[in-house]
């Protein structure tokens, strides 16, 4: 069986987010937990766990976003948590 792109869940504190998700989206992510609970032979993390490695991993892996990160116009992480 191929590898999932998302293995585990890291606990971290989170910052809490109110989103709208379509029914399908939210069948996808309960399938996607419940791969990963088979793949580890554990139970799977709850879907809405799923969300926030999912956008991480998107974004780390987005060469284009990586670029304009590294682009010393744009301002980092850093400055933004100041300014908002």
């Amino acid at each position: 069986m191929a590898t999932l792109k998302l293995t585990s869940i890291p606990d971290d504190k989170p910052v809490k987010l109110t989103i709208e998700l379509s029914a399908a989206l939210y069948r996808d992510l309960t399938a996607y937990a419940e791969a990963i609970g088979r793949q580890s032979r554990q139970a799977g993390p709850e879907p809405a766990k799923l969300i926030a490695p999912m956008i991480q991993r998107f974004m780390t892996t987005d060469r284009v976003f990586a670029k304009i990160r590294r682009s010393p116009n744009q301002p980092g992480p850093e400055s933004a948590a100041r300014s908002g």
